[in-house]
């Protein structure tokens, strides 16, 4: 059994993570809403159903309530400060869907640990923690792109759910080792964000199963 110390407070590295997710969420969705051609409030409900409709879909279906941002109105500020910041600052540009890609990466990452550790705190078993993990990293982005009329990046042939789970597994792994609960959340936030990453850079695509 692996034991190290603990600097780092657990619960303060979690909300820390979840507000990273939140505000790269948020960003991710004000510039889609910026280039759809969306008004200043409908950017901002763009950015919402972005940060927090994954986070939302987890707590209903964990039976969790209430929900954490009717009762930390920080996640409201923060997600509404950052979108009009974003609409008075951000102008479309050619690499606008590398920069998109990046912030939904940050977001991927910041949620997949978020869902799983919840998942775990409620009592899931660890498959369920998995599949929670996916739910609260993909669930917003996909509301996102239907609301702007996109097709969802997750339901191509992208890297996202893949990123999720090997991240996951990663997490549960180590935890059975014994490290203590920081460091697994640390190191799942490194595979999740560089298996996204790199499938960005080099262009990794899921195989089709396709025998005809």
């Amino acid at each position: 059994m692996i034991e190290l110390a603990q600097p780092i407070n657990t619960a303060s590295l979690i909300y820390v993570l979840d507000f990273i997710g939140v505000i790269a969420c948020a960003v991710a969705g004000t510039m889609l809403a910026i280039s759809k051609g969306f008004d200043l409030f409908g950017c901002i409900l763009v950015s919402m159903v972005n940060a927090i409709g994954g986070g939302t879909i987890r707590d209903v279906m964990l039976d969790r309530h209430p929900l954490f941002w009717t009762i930390d109105l920080n996640y409201v500020f923060a997600i509404t400060i950052t979108s009009i910041l974003c609409q008075m600052f951000f102008r479309p540009t050619a690499r606008m869907n590398g920069v998109l890609k990046l912030f939904d990466a940050i977001g991927l990452s910041a949620f997949s640990v978020i869902g799983l550790t919840v998942a775990l705190s409620m009592g899931a078993t660890p498959l369920i923690a998995v599949m929670m993990a996916v739910m609260t990293s993909i669930a917003g982005g996909i509301m996102r792109d239907m609301i702007c009329q996109e097709l969802p990046m997750v339901l191509q042939k992208e890297i996202y759910i893949t990123a999720g789970i090997l991240g996951s597994l990663t997490y549960l792994g180590l935890g059975r080792l014994g490290v203590v609960a920081w460091l697994c959340e640390l190191a799942m936030l490194m595979v999740v964000f560089g298996v996204r990453m790199l499938a960005v850079r080099y262009d990794w695509h899921l195989p089709s199963i396709r025998m005809v």
